[in-house]
């Protein structure tokens, strides 16, 4: 049956450009007739224009069923989830059945019926006439309507089954979705029109291919024939100045219209180029995908994609790992992106069985993988934003990618090829790879790297531009180590950059679980939350990932030196003119100047001039500079920031010379007022004095706190009832902890359930020394910490801890630092440190240091998956509000800090965001270190230098009222 057979389809006409066309045209979107079986063993009467359907459910066009209450979506990133035995498919085979009743507007004639994208093989009838079948779920293709078409009333009738021989040319890492999920349209149009559109970065050359005359007004071309090559005076397309002429071209019976930019693509001396120049690409790996609306989505959503991206320093997509939605590739010409366009082809299933029997290699699939890169090349090949074709992903090695190499190389020889699952690159143009650790992109920026064992295959990749098309994963709290990464871009000429996995996370909308990932709809195979590693939310809220994607990918650099910022340009066509540069002065976070800077276009020195002659408190002085859009631009308004950077100030001498007053946070001239004293007994009355530590019954009273006499630990702050601070090791395992296997080492060694042993309980020398050892159970490993209270000035409280390792500690531990709780009335945190958001040791680059403010809830990040979130680094002072009453956490010098409504084991139980109850506590860290996020979840874990490994140290924190 056609279901099992190796072609890619039949009574398909040949693939076409996607072209706007002055020719008639109906939209069939809209709502269809549906119904669904469980099997392909289904009669096909429902073709017949007369058959009855009024029992049929109703199914918008474009759309997925399963989203629709028909079924279930599933997900699996790499394995099949049915038997790999190929071209066949399992028996239960959920088919869908269409129809959709239509009328002939007059006076039509002939046409075709254009399907953009069905998942995964569809069978059309119009009028009860079989048009022919087609597969190949990303791509279209269009039947010849003409013959039989009637005036007035005509029926289509389409029949797709989730399952086919082709699905095993679609095992992509993403929802498993059938249905009609891209437009439907019949269209009098048949033109294909190929132009070719090149700039050398001195003149443009202009010319195409198909029947008609091309006319080109703006610059002078009219009624070019086909095959003459004109010169014209046209200013080159590039992502960053995304110039586009508007062209027609006038066929027999039809005009269409193009948008043509002027650009080339090159390599030489193993740098990838475009018009002469030097091509590093800031990319992202996207998906199509909306939580409601899965694959199919709107033209308004992807322009707010291309908005976000270009809003966040992104410059270039790959469009993983099928061709977008025409509109899409439309936007990117319009907008600005550099496109790696991805053929509909990925076999990954097969490599779990040894790769026995892969397509990519069995002559059989010649003729269907040859005719999905057709389809992709026609179909996208005027779009000057596609600068790459690849032959599709993770689809192993074979004879078949020669075929769709040369047929490529000769349909287009302007664009290079890429295809990453050979590495010996035998028929790709660039060296790419997934998810090299930077050693290893360092070595291939020098070209070093480790040879192939063929020569000649050798000499040639080493001649090519090396790309990430995968890299940093960004999947949870991550990605860490882009700056590093984007360093090693900069720094070696061979290195073009790299892609980013990837735009956004797949969760779908779900009543219970808020966003469901792979197993919440029961199915048996399944790859859990890996389908969730965006850097937006479902709901397109950027997350902590594309902020600091965003500052990696700046345009711009800043270096700072002795009264001087020197400006560097690192745009690769557009300069500086388009943007304005400021500087800010901040005294403890508090603005005290603000003015612009004169930066040279071409960038270079600027000198800073009376910066210590301004006023300030005396505190923690920062410059910060920042560069935004002049003006408004097609993707962000005027005033937009593109990039920006901090450096210390000495301190502020002020008007009169003198210093300008304490510094906020800083000891001496505080009170304690009876509101917020702690409610025990005082010294000299029922309590008994112990050298400045008093004691009234079980309490031991120090400066404005109480402590628990028989364990030391704290029970009450400035009027708080709180519980804590002790030790804490643990935290609720990030995505890339849990895939990369520290989750597994930390579990084993029992940091998740240590205990906290009390030695001693000290009192003298005017302070209250705790004397604990904390350990798992299970082993000999464990932690001396001493807690040292001293009062302060002001019924203050100083903390100094120390902390001696015991044993030999066998891997890094999630983090060090102390846990406390604190009464739910605390509703307001206010910082001086870097925010606003999260950071951790190999992430929040995108954080500044400021004075900043957040409710208890805003400083979480909802991670579809719940995981440690929302630390805030480098944090000098933090004041805690709520209920009245407020107090203040001093580091010396700094500390992390967390704070949330529900605990850490909480957060670890806790598989979807609204498991997260809030309870009637703040759960508030203090933390020395953090252990580095990485991309161990797809890719290298943390940097050395940001693992953390336990050794003898000392955290020194204080506590005031406010």
């Amino acid at each position: 049956m056609d279901l099992e057979t190796f072609a890619p389809g039949s009574g398909g006409l040949a693939p076409r450009a996607a072209l706007r066309s002055d020719a008639p045209s109906l939209d069939l979107n809209g709502t269809w007739r549906f119904r669904l079986s469980p099997t392909a063993a289904v009669p096909d009467d429902f073709a017949q224009p007369d058959h009855d359907d009024s029992g049929w459910a109703e199914l918008p066009v474009p759309s997925h069923w399963p989203l629709h209450g028909h079924g279930s979506p599933a997900y699996t990133n790499v394995v099949y989830p049915f038997p790999v035995d190929p071209p066949h498919v399992p028996t239960e085979n959920p088919t869908g059945d269409y129809r959709r009743v239509f009328d002939l507007p007059d006076g039509w004639s002939g046409g075709r019926l254009r399907f953009d994208g069905v998942e995964s093989f569809a069978r059309v009838w119009l009028n009860g006439h079989e048009l022919g079948w087609s597969t190949g779920s990303r791509l279209p293709v269009e039947f010849d309507a003409g013959p039989f078409l009637r005036p007035g009333r005509n029926v289509l009738a389409v029949r797709v089954h989730q399952w086919s021989a082709a699905s095993y040319l679609e095992d992509q890492d993403m929802w498993w979705l059938p249905g009609i999920f891209r437009d439907v349209t019949l269209t009098r149009s048949a033109a294909d029109v190929f132009v070719h559109a090149g700039h050398d970065g001195r003149r443009a050359t202009l010319s195409f291919d198909g029947p008609g005359l091309l006319d080109l007004p703006e610059l002078g071309v009219a009624g070019l024939e086909p095959g003459v090559e004109v010169t014209v005076a046209a200013e080159p397309w590039t992502a960053e100045t995304p110039r586009l002429y508007q062209a027609v071209v006038t066929l027999p019976g039809e005009t269409v219209r193009l948008a043509v930019g002027f650009r080339t693509v090159s390599i030489a001396g193993g740098v990838l180029l475009v018009n002469g120049r030097p091509l590093l690409l800031k990319g992202v790996n996207r998906h199509e995908f909306h939580p409601e609306r899965g694959r199919a989505v709107t033209y308004e959503t992807m322009r707010e994609d291309v908005l976000l991206m270009k809003r966040h320093n992104v410059n270039a997509v790959r469009t993983s790992h099928y061709p977008p939605h025409p509109a899409f590739l439309d936007l990117c010409d319009e907008l600005g992106l550099w496109v790696i366009d991805e053929c509909d082809f990925e076999t990954h299933g097969f490599g779990q069985v040894g790769w026995r029997g892969n397509p990519t290699d069995d002559p059989r699939w010649a003729d269907a993988l040859l005719d999905r890169m057709r389809r992709t090349v026609e179909r996208d090949k005027n779009h000057p934003s596609v600068i790459m074709w690849s032959l599709g992903n993770e689809a192993g090695v074979g004879r078949n990618l020669a075929v769709m190499a040369g047929w490529t190389r000769d349909r287009d020889p302007s664009r290079p090829i890429h295809y990453e699952g050979d590495w010996s690159c035998e028929h790709a143009d660039v060296y790419s790879r997934m998810y090299a650790s930077h050693a290893e992109v360092e070595a291939i920026g020098r070209g070093v790297e480790d040879p192939l064992d063929d020569p000649a295959l050798d000499a040639r990749r080493r001649a090519m531009p090396f790309l990430q098309c995968e890299y940093a994963h960004a999947m949870g709290n991550g990605p860490g180590g882009l700056a590093e990464y984007q360093e090693l871009f900069e720094r070696y000429p061979r290195l073009a950059g790299g892609f980013v996995w990837e735009w956004i996370d797949h969760g779908l909308a779900h009543p219970r679980h808020g966003y469901a990932y792979g197993g919440d709809y029961g199915e048996p195979v399944h790859d859990s939350n890996f389908v969730v590693d965006g850097l937006v939310f479902p709901d397109r809220t950027p997350s902590p990932g594309l902020l600091d994607l965003k500052k990696a990918f700046e345009p711009v650099g800043f270096a700072f030196g002795d009264g001087v910022v020197t400006v560097t340009d690192k745009h690769g066509f557009a300069g500086l003119a388009h943007l304005t540069f400021t500087a800010v002065v901040e005294d403890e976070g508090l603005t005290v100047a603000e003015f612009p800077l004169r930066v040279p276009a071409e960038g270079g020195e600027v000198k800073l001039t009376g910066l210590a002659e301004l006023p300030g408190g005396g505190g923690e002085r920062w410059l910060t500079v920042r560069a935004v859009l002049a003006d408004d631009q097609p993707w962000a308004p005027a005033g937009h920031e593109i990039a920006w950077a901090q450096t210390p100030l000495p301190p502020a001498t002020g008007l009169d010379g003198e210093g300008g007053g304490a510094a906020p946070g800083a000891e001496g001239g505080t009170t304690v007022s009876p509101e917020i004293g702690p409610d025990v007994g005082a010294a000299g009355s029922t309590a008994e004095a112990w050298a400045g530590v008093s004691r009234a019954g079980d309490l031991v009273v120090l400066g404005g706190a109480a402590f628990d006499l028989a364990t030391g630990r704290l029970v009450r702050l400035f009027g708080h009832d709180v519980e804590g601070p002790r030790l804490d090791l643990w935290r609720a395992p990030t995505d890339n902890d849990r895939y990369g296997g520290l989750e597994a080492d930390w579990r084993r060694l029992g940091l998740h359930r240590l205990t906290h042993r009390i030695d001693a309980v000290e009192t003298g020398g005017g302070g209250l020394t705790v004397r604990t050892r904390v350990a798992p159970a299970a082993t000999d490993l464990g932690l001396r910490a001493v807690y040292r209270w001293t009062a302060t000035d002001g019924g203050g409280l100083r903390l100094a801890v120390e902390i001696e390792p015991e044993g030999d500690w066998p891997a890094p531990v999630p983090r060090v630092g102390l846990a406390m709780a604190l009464p739910g009335g605390v509703e307001r945190v206010t910082w001086f440190g870097r925010g606003p958001g999260e950071a951790y040791p190999d992430t929040g680059t995108a954080t500044r240091v400021g004075r900043w403010s957040a409710t208890v809830d805003d400083l979480q990040t909802p991670y579809v998956y719940p995981q440690e979130n929302g630390h805030r680094a480098d944090v000098r002072w933090a004041e805690f509000t709520g209920a009245g009453r407020a107090f203040r956490v001093v580091g010396e010098p700094v500390f992390g800090l967390t704070a949330r409504r529900w605990s850490t084991a909480e957060l670890d139980a806790a598989t979807h965001r609204p498991d997260l109850v809030p309870g009637d506590r703040v759960h508030l860290h203090l933390d020395l270190a953090h252990q580095g996020i990485g991309t161990a979840a797809c890719g290298p874990g943390a940097l050395p230098a940001y693992e953390l490994r336990v050794r003898p140290t000392t955290f020194t924190l204080r506590f005031t009222p406010s």
